[in-house]
């Protein structure tokens, strides 16, 4: 699956939206520690990132080779300021209309409208995956991005008051959401 867009950010910076690219990868295993660092609302901390540099490259050139799943890098200014991708749920037939939503973005470029462009970006190329159901979970107490899921279209359909277990504060409520595509 491929994607290739340039936005403008609204600090007037330029942010090239494309697929991760094996010659990516020491870039973007670099972004996954900071943005897993940066804030407690990610699914893991940087020490159990199971990936190095290499095997982040070969993930990136085994998404940008899929039909149906994708890795996309915000570059802004040379770096990789964040990174979004779809995920197929699975291939069996009761599954196969179902992706997963990731999305992580470094703190210096919040509120620059890099986070609703990624996830444009996923629902386009989901939509052209030909999934019919996009899902993503949210820590609860992360208002700004459950919002943002909500103005994309995203609705809950349940929560898990102990779906994370924060090392900083304990159980974290999720948040599940789903969009109909």
């Amino acid at each position: 699956m491929k994607y290739n867009k340039i936005i403008n950010l609204k600090n007037g910076k330029e942010a090239l939206l494309r697929n991760g690219e094996f010659a990516d990868g020491e870039a973007v295993f670099v972004n996954f520690n900071e943005t897993h660092a940066e804030t407690d609302y990610l699914l893991s901390y940087p020490d159990e990132n199971s990936f190095d540099a290499q095997q982040e490259a070969e993930f990136l050139k085994e998404k940008t080779e899929s039909p149906n799943e994708i890795e996309i890098v915000a570059v802004v200014d040379g770096v990789v300021a964040g990174t979004a991708g779809i995920e197929a749920v699975g291939a069996k037939y009761k599954l196969k209309h179902r992706a997963e939503l990731g999305i992580a973005i470094l703190k210096e470029y919040w509120g620059l409208g890099l986070g609703k462009a990624l996830m444009e970006a996923c629902i386009e190329c989901a939509k052209e995956a030909g999934y019919t159901q996009l899902e993503l979970n949210a820590v609860a107490e992360n208002e700004r991005a459950v919002a943002l899921y909500k103005k994309m279209g995203f609705v809950e359909y349940g929560r898990n008051p102990r779906g994370f277990n924060s090392r900083v504060s304990g159980y974290q409520e999720v948040v599940y959401m789903l969009l109909e595509l």
